[in-house]
Parts: structure tokens; sequence; C-alpha cells
């Protein structure tokens, strides 16, 4: 589905405190599966949109950082409404504090973003039926080989203005 980039992209958490707006549509966004994000959502799998942290705007309400274990062992940050505390984006140690991965869920129109690929396929769960022909990979995969080029130039440049 074709996004039209002169909508806003708004959403916020359950209780409406918080209330964000982003900046830019995501770089790219996945779904997914890995055992991980199922015990952290208490579902199947998680849909992220990954987007440079700079182009999220806070519009209303308070943001409390918690960290998580992780897969990695390098935990990762969950970003929660302070009051409902519903996790609205994270950021994990290979992408660093440049990159957040938002919850498509507390869009107000997640349906605009569905997935453009399907990660760590090998731990879905078998009642999961990924859509015909849907992109996936049993575990993660290189940027160059799903990413736009215009995607890959923005994670490039967030990381090295964050290195910097």
């Amino acid at each position: 589905m074709k996004i039209d980039e002169t909508q806003a992209v708004e959403g916020g958490c359950t209780c409406r405190s918080v209330r964000y707006r982003l900046n830019a549509l995501p770089m790219i966004v996945h779904c997914c599966h890995c055992s991980w994000c199922q015990r952290e959502t208490g579902s199947a799998f998680v849909v992220n949109a990954l987007i440079e942290a700079d182009r999220i705007e806070l519009l209303s309400g308070r943001i409390e950082v918690i960290d998580t274990p992780s897969e990695s062992g390098r935990d990762q940050k969950i970003h929660r409404c302070a009051e409902c505390k519903v996790a609205v984006w994270s950021n994990y140690a290979g992408a660093g504090d440049a990159i957040c991965f938002l919850r498509v869920g507390t869009l107000d129109q997640p349906g605009r973003f569905p997935p453009d690929i399907h990660i760590f396929t090998s731990s879905k769960q078998p009642w999961v039926e990924l859509p015909a022909g849907a992109p996936s990979v049993p575990e993660f995969y290189r940027f160059e080989e799903h990413w736009s080029d215009e995607s890959i130039d923005r994670y490039k440049s967030a990381k090295k203005t964050l290195d910097s």
C-alpha cells in the first residue's frame, strides 16, 4: 500500500496522555516473530516501524524509559507512557538511540503501515500464517537485501549523527 506522505502520522498510548507525530515515514516495517517479542508483548509477534529518533515529535505526555534484557544480551530500552505504561517504542543496542522501533499498534491508523518483511519466522507460532508472497526470513537479514537505498542512507546518517 502506498502511503500518502501529505497525511499526518500520529499516535499515542492507551490513556491518550502520550501523543506523538512522525515527521517522516518509517524506513522499514518489521513484523518480528522472535520468542522475546512474543514474551514482551504477550502476543504472537510485534509490528515495529523503524524511524530515526529525531523524527518522532512528542506532542504531549511523559515517556518513561525501562531497560530490559534482550536475547542479544545487550539489552533494550522500552519507552513507555509514564501513566498507563503502554510501550510506544524501543531502542535496541545494535541500532542505538538514533533509531526507534515504533510500535505500529500505537499509531492512530496502524493499517497504513503493513509489514515490509517478517523476521525471525523460525520461531513464529505454528498457527500464524504469513500472507502469500510476503517477504520473510528465518532470523534477521542484511539491510542491503531488503531496504531501499534511501532508507539505508537515512539509517547511516542517523547513526553517524549519534556517533559524532
